[in-house]
């Protein structure tokens, strides 16, 4: 079953010493499966993606999907220890990354909880930067 929860997202995006971070705070959807918890929200102009919503679907310690839709479509896979070529939607285009985890550590559940993920980007095997993404429900 659905519910209705306040999110609060920190991404952090680092290329060598710079580092930019966003903060979103926003009501969402959380709802526990068989196999795991889906998270949807609403992107804003905070993000860049508004007029977009994201689905997070999160499977124990090792594997997320973060699906995008609407004025930007993405899908990407975060698997620990594993590269994946994902397609990335933006305002000014798309193309395909490769997302390697590092870290997932996941606590959610029914009632809220936390996940932190850690990852590199890559466009054509060139480093891009690396990622972190916290999310509180």
């Amino acid at each position: 079953m659905k519910k209705n929860v306040m999110i609060t997202m920190t991404s952090i995006q680092s290329v060598d010493s710079d580092k930019n971070s966003t903060e979103l705070i926003t009501s969402g959807t959380l709802e526990k499966t068989a196999d795991g918890v889906i998270v949807s929200y609403d992107e804003s102009e905070a993000t860049g993606f508004q007029g977009s919503s994201t689905t997070l679907i999160c499977r124990g310690n090792d594997w997320v999907s973060i699906q995008r839709s609407g004025s930007s479509n993405s899908n990407l896979i975060v698997e620990t220890g594993k590269k994946h070529h994902c397609h990335y939607g933006t305002p000014f285009g798309d193309f395909t990354v490769g997302i390697y985890a590092h870290t997932i550590e996941n606590t959610l559940d029914a009632t809220g909880g936390r996940l932190y993920l850690k990852y590199t980007v890559d466009i054509n095997s060139s480093y891009i930067s690396d990622n972190e993404i916290y999310l509180t429900i």
